[in-house]
């Protein structure tokens, strides 16, 4: 009798030792037999995912909503500027086209994060195949549509799509692509890095002839960027970074524009930069000025009454230094410097589970959000020459938000992966 006990507890022990490793010992419904009673193993439960990263998710919803609120704000007088008479806009024009590109961009968020990364894979050559024949598509008269001399939108009825945007997103796919399948050979540079560099001056040209250098900027720092976290020899990188900085020197000297451009950035308050090229950068740094460190108040901006240019897209930041100050700007830098650092974290971590491709994606994504960034609050605060790119989540601009979204709904799709293959589950 008192063995009973321990006889019982000694075959619970066995039973809970052979439980847990049925899953390499036993066969699937094999019935095994210990004594008087009989054990079988079942399927394994799938494995449940604790979704994804929402504090990204919620740093990007907060920038989205905060663009809106600045795009109503910068925008609602557009419509008493002699400029824009024939237009007609009303006061909320700008808003509703706005927030209705928001709705599109969530649709198309929800979808991409839908598209598991394998399948990203696949059909990314297809995406930069698209992308080139769509900027050769807007070079074409009575197809793609011409403003201030720049051919860059193709009209679609209710929008306009900017197929520059979209070759930002197709370069990430593409480069974090061609790495995976040049990985045994990334140290030889005509057989790794000059193909590469073929497509990027394919797609510089196209971009060029619209003309958008800020655009050819982004994508040519993209692929740069990837072809070094792939692990590209740092020579050659080093060769690469010199013969680029080489190329943008040259379109500088043999552009006159370019150059007045760069002269105005320098001294934009001589007499002539001041009413010429340096007018938008003297006016965003008056508003920038304005605001001192509270800033004047939601609504309050006075440099956004027609005499900021391009208030609620290049230079919304100035609007936001005007009216929400210093503290402003520093918040808006924190944010993206965070959802930036977040992204590349994601990128490094699918790295590390040899998701190569994963992994290249998020921080060639991480390196287009946070490079644009810095650009566009470089401009706005004058430490960088004008140049026409928006901010990131926050400007007015269809195609920019619907781009951005998707490559941020990329980036929580990675992260979901990573977390199913972290507890032990199969993507």
């Amino acid at each position: 009798m008192n063995d009973a006990p321990e006889s019982r507890g000694g075959w619970r022990s066995l039973f809970g030792r052979l439980r847990s490793s049925a899953g390499d010992a036993l066969p699937m419904h094999l019935p095994v037999h210990l004594g008087g009673a009989g054990v079988t193993q079942t399927k394994a439960a799938p494995v449940r995912v604790l979704g994804f990263d929402q504090a990204l998710l919620w740093v990007t919803v907060a920038l989205l909503a905060w663009g809106l609120v600045m795009v109503y704000s910068a925008s609602i007088a557009i419509g008493d500027n002699p400029r824009f008479a024939r237009a007609n806009y009303q006061e909320t024009y700008f808003l509703m086209r706005h927030a209705f590109a928001l709705v599109v961009a969530f649709v198309v968020a929800l979808l991409s994060f839908q598209v598991p990364m394998r399948t990203w894979e696949r059909a990314a050559p297809w995406l930069f195949v698209a992308s080139i024949i769509l900027l050769v598509l807007v070079l074409i008269p009575h197809i793609g549509r011409s403003v201030n001399g720049a051919r860059r939108w193709i009209p679609l009825g209710f929008t306009n799509f900017q197929p520059s945007e979209l070759a930002k997103l197709a370069m990430v796919m593409y480069a974090a692509s061609y790495m995976v399948r040049k990985m045994e050979i990334k140290e030889r540079f005509f057989r790794a890095v000059l193909p590469m560099g073929i497509a990027v001056v394919v797609v510089g040209m196209l971009l060029l002839a619209e003309p958008d250098m800020g655009a050819f900027m982004v994508i040519a720092v993209i692929a740069m960027g990837i072809l070094f976290l792939g692990g590209v020899n740092a020579r050659m990188f080093f060769v690469i970074t010199v013969l680029v900085v080489v190329a943008f020197a040259m379109m500088v000297a043999s552009s006159p524009w370019r150059r007045e451009r760069i002269f105005a950035y320098l001294d934009p308050w001589s007499e002539t930069n001041a009413l010429g090229k340096g007018y938008q950068l003297s006016h965003s740094l008056i508003a920038i000025g304005r605001g001192e460190v509270f800033g004047v108040g939601l609504g309050g901006s006075v440099e956004k009454l027609h005499w900021l240019p391009e208030a609620h897209t290049d230079f919304l930041l100035a609007v936001i230094g005007e009216e929400f100050g210093l503290i402003g700007v520093l918040v808006a830098i924190v944010l993206f410097l965070w959802l930036t650092r977040r992204i590349m974290h994601i990128g490094r971590q699918a790295i590390a589970l040899d998701r190569v491709f994963s992994g290249l994606v998020a921080q060639g994504i991480g390196v287009w959000i946070g490079f644009q960034t810095f650009i566009n609050m470089g401009v706005n605060l004058g430490a960088l020459p004008t140049k026409g790119l928006t901010l990131p989540l926050m400007s007015y601009g269809g195609s920019a938000i619907i781009m951005n979204m998707a490559a941020l709904a990329i980036v929580l799709r990675i992260d979901y992966e990573n977390r199913v293959l972290m507890r032990g589950g199969r993507v």
